[in-house]
């Protein structure tokens, strides 16, 4: 590379933070020249680089990416802009509020621009390695998932944009429950049969506080998933079942820690004719201590731009497969909650 990709971000709360930092550990390819935000305050808190109000005065810089870091209900227009500009977009995910978010946006991915969407989760190690080892065939193929993913809630829970619908477009499911769903077509592929149930019981949002995903595919395999906010934990756990063993990715590297180590277990299948513990495998546990998803995928980004190559993981397609599993969770959960209250009356 001749000189920096010369960057901008638009949107600058947790996710603009985190941005910034991975742009700036990859100064020898990337250069921040700007950040966006409406926000008055938050500018003024920002140092080291120039901040705009406008869109367009960020896009006067001549940005060669674009880091999309708001609310999703404006990621898909400032993504549009930018990429009808011929800048490069990297997306937080969700990509919207709804599928015709993503097919809007997906609709202006042309003229060689490249688009990827922020689902780091693919590029934790914990998933890393299990992923390695189950395209391996050392196991054989993969017969169910399982996912827990959930939040502890907090006092200030119910202020967060991400509970308004009109922002969000959904609740916990499309927040946090996306990485786990993503997570299930990045190890399995496609899911055609979909059941979902949600419910709203504690927090009283208007968009789910709990939703429990049951999906699968054309050939058999099953995969659960229970998206929480009413854990009072914060949990991450991803079970893996295969033919001749199974793998846990259990906790998660995370900005603030509280999802506990990650680590991932590994076993064969043995019953009791290989083990004198009937049930109880032997395992082989790997600890990880260095989050480098953040600065993977970005990594992974700017190598599709500089060698011009298509965008293969976290694409736009992966973030509408998983938007489509979304719509349809939404839609079997509000026929069970009609059909329920039908048969209560």
């Amino acid at each position: 590379m001749n000189k920096p990709l010369k960057c901008g971000i638009a949107g600058y709360g947790y996710m603009g933070e985190i941005r910034r930092a991975v742009i700036e550990r990859h100064a020898e390819n990337m250069e921040l020249v700007g950040i966006f935000d409406t926000n008055d305050a938050v500018r003024s808190k920002i140092h080291g680089v120039k901040t705009f109000s406008t869109l367009e005065d960020l896009f006067s810089q001549k940005l060669d990416i674009l880091f999309v870091c708001t609310p999703n209900c404006f990621s898909p227009e400032i993504s549009i802009k930018a990429m009808g500009l011929g800048i490069h977009v990297f997306c937080e995910k969700p990509p919207g509020r709804d599928v015709q978010d993503i097919k809007n946006i997906i609709a202006h991915e042309k003229n060689g621009v490249k688009l990827m969407f922020g689902f780091n989760h693919r590029f934790h190690p914990g998933i890393v390695k299990a992923k390695v080892i189950v395209d391996s065939g050392r196991f054989g193929r993969i017969i169910n998932l399982r996912g827990l993913y959930g939040k502890s809630g907090g006092i200030s829970f119910k202020k967060s944009w991400r509970n308004n619908r009109e922002i969000s477009g959904g609740g916990i499911l499309l927040d946090q429950g996306i990485h786990m769903l993503d997570l299930f077509s990045h190890f399995c592929g496609d899911f055609e049969e979909v059941k979902c149930f949600t419910s709203d019981d504690f927090w009283k949002f208007a968009v789910e506080d709990n939703a429990f995903v049951i999906l699968q595919n054309r050939k058999g395999q099953s995969a659960l998933c229970h998206s929480s906010a009413t854990f009072w934990k914060h949990t991450f756990r991803l079970d893996i079942t295969l033919e001749e063993g199974y793998m846990t990715v259990e906790g998660l590297l995370s900005k603030s820690g509280s999802y506990g180590r990650e680590k991932l277990i590994v076993a064969n299948r043995q019953f009791e004719d290989a083990t004198h513990a009937v049930g109880n495998p032997s395992e082989e546990v790997t600890y990880f201590d260095r989050d480098l998803s953040w600065d993977l995928e970005v990594e992974e980004f700017v190598n599709c731009i500089v060698e011009n190559k298509p965008v293969t993981t976290s694409s736009s397609r992966d973030a509408l497969r998983v938007m489509e599993i979304i719509e349809r969770d939404y839609d079997d959960a509000q026929k069970t909650r009609k059909a329920l209250q039908g048969f209560k009356s």
